[in-house]
């Protein structure tokens, strides 16, 4: 195992005094999850009940299946490391022959510098990465300080805005640069979702171009609406009805007295009362 760098030292002494654990088995969990890309660990670790794994927003299991309390311990520890890994390297790299150098193995994905020693093929404002590689066609490199990822595909070099990603490890291509994939603390990150900072792809500043004026419309002319008339009075009923209809009228009144219904008088009342509209 390579040296730890000035990070992955501080990384190591804070959490062994954090969680009570020894410096060797703080450094165990920082190399498992390093394995994992930050996302993941597998470890046998004694003082954290021996064989365990952890998958980040999974489920940790530890040696002591019932442990809550370990469990907790082992979730909050990886999730601790797995912050640090994205701010930067635990490891120093190990001296490599010249000629060539075999990179670490990061989110699946074989890394691999040739043509000697490493040349500082990204834009000298950007400083030194927290870690590079390469393969195939493609080179990265990663600065989580600033925030960019510079990228170099067929010696085409492009900086992308990173955001709030930490990004970890190179993923797998299947054709061009638009299928190169990275890992962060929010999974999987598509390189052309990335806003393009510099190099290839880089927006053109924008022009303002002052808009035509509209043409004027119209004012609308108000129109009132017509105000409807009331529908004319009925024309007053005449005072004298039909005749037909009246005697009619007495004939059943007369059938009406006769039957007993009415006395003489009503007869008399109503008869006077239709004789008098003729």
């Amino acid at each position: 195992m390579s040296p730890l760098t000035d990070h992955g030292l501080a990384v190591q002494s804070r959490l062994s005094q954090a969680y009570g654990l020894s410096p060797d088995a703080v450094l165990s969990m920082m190399d498992a999850v390093s394995r994992g890309g930050g996302m993941q660990a597998q470890f046998n670790v004694p003082e954290l009940g021996g064989m365990g794994q952890w998958q980040s927003g999974g489920m940790t299991m530890v040696g002591d299946m019932f442990n809550t309390g370990l469990q907790n311990t082992v979730n909050n520890l990886c999730g601790e490391i797995a912050n640090a890994y994205y701010q930067g390297a635990f490891y120093q790299p190990a001296p490599q022959p010249q000629g060539s150098w075999q990179g670490q193995q990061q989110g699946g994905a074989s890394m691999t510098f040739s043509g000697g020693s490493f040349g500082s093929w990204w834009p000298s404002d950007l400083g030194q990465p927290s870690s590079q590689g390469s393969q195939n066609n493609l080179s990265y490199a990663i600065f989580p300080q600033s925030r960019r990822l510079a990228v170099n595909l067929n010696g085409q070099v492009t900086v992308y805005d990173t955001g709030d990603h930490l990004i970890g490890g190179v993923g797998q291509q299947q054709s061009g640069d638009a299928s190169w994939t990275f890992t962060s603390q929010y999974g999987t990150v598509y390189l052309n979702q990335l806003p393009v900072v510099s190099g290839a792809g880089s927006a053109p500043e924008p022009s303002f171009v002052q808009p035509e004026p509209a043409p004027m419309q119209p004012e609308p002319v108000y129109q009132p609406e017509p105000v409807s008339q009331p529908d004319p009075a009925p024309a007053p009923v005449q005072q004298g009805g039909d005749s037909d209809q009246i005697f009619a009228a007495l004939e059943k009144l007369g059938s009406l007295r006769d039957m007993g219904i009415l006395s003489e008088d009503e007869f008399a009342a109503k008869k006077a009362e239709l004789l008098s509209r003729l």
